[in-house]
């Protein structure tokens, strides 16, 4: 079954246009200052032509007017260069996608996480969406390298089984033998049916297996798998009679 990859290429436009809209908010403060001070050492007996001041009005109006122009731009361009029409395509299909989190499914949340180089002490600790750590586990194998855990859905302290559905993030703290940090890194993968699709801020967003991901974030969109007839109400007269 063929995998397609998606890819957004709005992002790049996007940030030219906010930059713009930063350049033309500063040249509005510096205009606003500058006539200030125009129009309180003007010569009183010869005073500043008020077609003059009546232009330069008209101008940074004019400059309002293209801020709301690049927002709108902005907007368009989320919509349609690489975007929404991209991401209704996904709509009911099978996605994965690479994020910081990991959703508990089954019972099991899994991660990869890379530590820079060899530890004397490596701590790893699941944390809920609000914070909160609800395992943590002191892995034997503390060299470099990329590693995967695997979470058995218990909290730590309780035991308690966690519900599934929900997302959950991974934090790697290593250190070495004369108690530098390490540096770590860690990603989870999200992978379900795409159930909906939004566009928040310009950023075009999936929703997978109930969790919203970028698009940018979407590795892999495949075809649902079929789903098979449920024959358990079946007599066996009827699957006689069906054959």
């Amino acid at each position: 079954m063929a995998t397609t990859t998606a890819t957004s290429g709005s992002t790049s436009v996007i940030d030219k246009i906010n930059n713009s809209r930063n350049q033309l908010a500063s040249s509005e403060e510096t205009f606003l200052k500058l006539l200030t001070t125009q129009m309180k050492n003007q010569d009183p007996l010869s005073p500043m032509d008020s077609n003059a001041f009546t232009g330069q009005i008209v101008q940074m109006t004019g400059v309002e007017q293209q801020l709301v122009t690049n927002d709108l731009l902005a907007a368009l361009v989320g919509m349609n260069d690489g975007g929404i029409a991209d991401a209704v395509n996904m709509m009911g299909k099978q996605a994965t996608a690479e994020t910081d989190t990991s959703v508990l499914k089954d019972g099991k949340a899994n991660w990869s996480y890379t530590v820079g180089r060899n530890a004397t002490s490596v701590k790893i600790e699941v944390l809920d969406k609000y914070g909160n750590v609800v395992a943590t586990k002191l892995p034997d194998d503390m060299t470099k390298g990329e590693k995967t855990f695997e979470w058995d859905g218990k909290d730590s302290t309780t035991g308690v089984q966690q519900p599934n559905g929900a997302a959950y993030t991974l934090r790697v703290t290593a250190v070495d033998g004369e108690g530098t940090k390490i540096a770590t890194t860690s990603k989870g993968r999200i992978e379900g049916i795409v159930t909906a699709v939004t566009n928040e801020s310009g950023q075009n967003m999936v929703t997978i297996d109930g969790v919203k991901v970028p698009i940018s974030q979407v590795i892999g969109v495949t075809n649902p798998p079929e789903k098979t007839a449920d024959t358990s109400d079946k007599t066996p007269e009827d699957t006689a009679e069906a054959a």
